[in-house]
């Protein structure tokens, strides 16, 4: 039997995307088959087939580091889970495809009123959003938060996240209209940090000062940033005494330098959140860190948007989309399995 896959043949932009019949898999020992039906879209993605991820494999592979299927063969030794299952996972990369072929103990049953849909959605951004401001950032109720990149997925996820473990959210994007949009995950304020100058809530487009308005000066207890480039510059500055900043990626392509005489005067961390390895790691912490993810979207307290489901031949576009900064909250692709 085959199945469709999207494949990237060689490394460069999403035209460089094809999809194609590939073999259907066969478990070996300690593995599963998942027929995936939805697979979640990451900015990583449009990295990974640039070969500009620290992540580098050679084509031919399919982009894709997060899924939602049903297990229809397992491999011996399995235990953990068994065909009929409803499961998630994540890779590095590899999960835009009609099957998959992972190691069991990679994936997790989902819970009965979590579909497939809600976890190809949540799981790398609520996970990494989870993972950066409890594991790393200790995040306290009553501090205030600032998110920057707050329309894309992972920024979206924090301001949701930050907004459950009773945070004061402040949400940060590059345009006043993608800044307002993450008022729909609970931010509490708003502001824009354009390049070309736009005005925010807060009336300007840097950070720095927008944040410093925001909080009456005393700067952000915690500042969650995946963009990087010149507003981690400006952001790395409102970080209040004694806070903390999250190095999550850098969106903007742009990798900062910034003077480390700032945190010395301000008292405050520079902590870099690598979500992948912490799953590698400390897997049993990663799967508690689901459970209450799943908690909370079973008890329907996530307010998680997507932005479109389009069928996986349409993948170059879903890609295009999330490279030219289109996309607000997750865009998930259609695969060939069962599920809704």
């Amino acid at each position: 039997m085959s199945g469709r896959a999207l494949i990237c043949t060689r490394l460069g932009g999403p035209e460089e995307l094809e999809v194609a019949d590939v073999p259907e898999p066969a478990p070996g020992p300690g593995e599963v088959v998942v027929a995936v039906s939805h697979v979640g879209l990451n900015f990583h993605d449009t990295l990974i087939i640039a070969g500009t991820h620290v992540v580098r494999p050679e084509p031919p592979f399919s982009p894709g580091s997060e899924y939602a299927g049903t297990v229809v063969a397992v491999g011996d030794g399995v235990t953990s889970v068994g065909a009929g299952d409803r499961v998630a996972g994540n890779e590095e990369y590899g999960c835009a495809r009609d099957t998959v072929l992972v190691r069991a103990d990679r994936v997790t049953v989902l819970p009965e009123h979590v579909t497939d849909r809600q976890a190809a959605a949540i799981l790398v951004a609520y996970s990494t959003a989870y993972h950066a401001l409890v594991q790393r950032a200790g995040l306290r109720a009553g501090e205030t938060l600032a998110v920057l990149g707050a329309a894309g997925g992972v920024g979206s996820a924090a301001v949701d996240v930050g907004n459950l473990l009773g945070a004061r959210v402040i949400a940060g994007a590059s345009t006043p209209e993608r800044a307002e949009s993450a008022r729909r995950y609970g931010a509490h304020e708003v502001f824009s940090y354009g390049g070309t100058g736009e005005a925010g809530a807060a009336g300007t487009g840097d950070a720095k000062a927008a944040i410093k308005e925001l909080t009456g000066g005393a700067g952000a207890d915690v500042v969650f940033d995946p963009v990087g480039g010149a507003v981690a510059e400006s952001a790395v500055r409102a970080v209040a005494w004694g806070g903390r900043y999250l190095v999550v990626g850098f969106a903007s392509g742009g990798i900062p330098r910034v003077g480390l005489n700032i945190p010395l005067v301000k008292g405050s961390s520079v902590v870099g959140v690598f979500w992948g390895e912490f799953v590698r790691r400390e897997r049993e912490a990663h799967e508690r860190n689901l459970r209450q993810i799943f908690d909370w979207a079973a008890a329907g307290r996530l307010r998680h948007h997507v932005h479109d489901v389009l069928p996986l031949d349409q993948g170059p576009r879903a890609l295009r989309e999330l490279a030219n900064g289109r996309v607000r909250g997750k865009l998930l692709l259609r695969a060939g399995g069962p599920g809704g």
